[in-house]
C-alpha cells in the first residue's frame, strides 16, 4: 500500500476561488461529475439524473446552532466563545478565546445579556473549557449568539447566513458547522430526486469546529476531533433494502459517510448513537457507502485524505487541478462534486 505525506494532498488554490457568499439558489451551484472518466462539468441540479432507481441518498439533519458568543471577564478582558457542545443541566462545553484564560469559578458575562460560570477545562487534553448557563443554552445561543462562519469566511454573519448556511431539512440542534454538501439541495432537487425513484434516509452528526483543524505535523501523529452521531434503525433498515434490491448508497456529504462508516466499524451497520474520531485515510475499507456528494476541501485537511481514500488519490488530485482550472468555488459556500468508491 501507498505510503502518504501531508505534503501529498496539498495543493494551490487562488484565495479568490474561496466562496464568501453561497450561490443565488442552491441548487444553481456547479456540480463537478468525477465518477470516471474525464471529468464533467454539470450544474447541482443534475444530481437526480446522475442517480439510479433505487439508489438511497442518506442526508445529515443536524441543524447549526448560532454558537459563537462575544463576552466580557470581570476584568474587563474580552472573550470570544464558541459553543462546541451542549449538556444537560444548563451545561456547554466551548473553545474560549481571551487574553488570559479565565479561572475554574469565575464568570463570563456573554452579548452584556447574561452570566456563565467558568467550571474548569474538558474535552481531548483540556483543550475545551466547561461552562454552566443560566438556562436552556439552545434559547441563549438563539436569541445572543452568532453564525459561526468559517475561518476562511471574513465577512461578519448577517441575515443571509442564518438562512443560507443551514440545510432546507436541518432539524436537530447541536452543529458548529453546516454539512455543507447538503446546502445545495432545495426543494426542486429533493422533488426531482423522488420523481427519479431514488428515496432517501436521515441521520444526525453534529459538526465540530475541529472538521476546519488542520494536519499540523504528521498523519500519524494527528488527533481526530470527535463528534456525536446518531444512526437510527429506520435509515439501518433503509439501507439492508436498498442493498437488497441492488440499489446503491449516496451519502450526501462526508458527515453522513462519517456516521454510516463509524456505525458499521464492527463489520456491519449498526443503529445507534455516540461520539467517533474515526479517521478515514487512503487505505480505508468502506462498508456502507457507494456514491459521495461532496464539496471542495481544505488543503492538507483530514477530508482530503476522506476523499482520496474513497475515491483514489491519483483521481481526486485531478479533480481539484480541473476544478482549480475551471474557477470552481471552493469551501463551505462552493460548488460540488459527484464521486464514486474507488474499490
Amino acid at each position: 500500500m501507498t505510503t502518504f505525506t501531508l505534503a501529498d494532498f496539498d495543493f494551490e488554490l487562488p484565495p479568490e476561488l474561496i466562496a464568501q457568499h453561497p450561490a443565488a439558489e442552491r441548487s444553481a451551484s456547479r456540480l463537478l461529475d468525477g465518477r470516471h472518466g474525464p471529468p464533467q462539468d454539470r450544474t447541482f441540479r443534475d444530481l437526480p439524473a446522475l442517480l439510479q432507481p433505487g439508489d438511497l441518498i442518506v442526508f445529515n439533519d443536524t441543524r447549526v446552532i448560532k454558537a459563537r458568543l462575544m463576552g466580557v471577564k470581570p476584568t474587563g478582558g474580552v472573550v470570544e466563545a464558541l459553543v462546541e457542545r451542549v449538556l444537560p443541566d444548563h451545561e456547554v462545553w466551548a473553545h474560549l478565546r481571551a487574553s488570559k484564560s479565565p479561572r475554574p469559578g469565575t464568570w463570563v458575562r456573554f452579548a452584556d445579556a447574561f452570566d456563565a460560570e467558568v467550571i474548569g477545562r474538558a474535552g481531548p487534553e483540556g483543550s475545551l473549557f466547561h461552562l454552566r448557563f443560566p438556562d436552556d443554552p439552545f434559547v441563549l445561543l438563539a436569541r445572543h449568539g452568532h453564525v459561526p462562519l468559517p475561518p476562511y469566511i471574513t465577512h461578519d454573519d448577517d441575515a443571509d447566513d442564518e438562512r443560507r448556511y443551514q440545510t432546507v431539512f436541518a432539524t436537530n440542534p447541536g452543529a458548529v458547522a453546516a454539512p455543507t454538501a447538503s446546502l445545495h439541495f432545495d426543494e426542486g432537487v429533493l422533488a426531482a430526486l423522488d420523481a427519479r425513484g431514488v428515496q432517501r434516509s436521515f441521520l444526525t452528526l453534529h459538526v465540530g469546529a475541529g472538521t476546519f483543524q488542520p494536519v499540523r505535523d504528521t498523519i500519524e501523529d494527528h488527533r481526530m476531533h470527535s463528534e456525536w452521531f446518531d444512526v437510527p434503525a429506520a435509515t439501518v433498515d433503509a439501507i439492508a433494502r436498498t442493498r437488497a434490491a441492488g440499489g446503491r448508497v449516496v451519502a450526501a456529504g462526508t458527515t453522513s459517510l462519517r456516521a454510516l462508516e463509524s456505525a458499521a466499524r464492527s463489520g456491519t451497520l449498526a443503529a445507534g448513537s455516540g461520539d467517533t474520531d474515526l479517521f478515514i485515510q487512503p487505505g480505508f475499507d468502506f462498508r456502507v457507502v457507494d456514491l459521495l456528494v461532496t464539496n471542495f476541501h481544505l488543503p492538507k485537511s483530514t477530508l482530503m485524505m476522506l476523499v482520496s481514500a474513497f475515491a483514489g488519490h491519483a483521481q481526486v488530485m485531478a479533480l481539484y487541478r480541473h476544478a482549480i482550472e475551471a474557477r470552481y468555488r471552493f469551501f463551505s459556500y462552493g460548488d460540488a462534486m459527484l464521486l464514486e468508491r474507488a474499490c
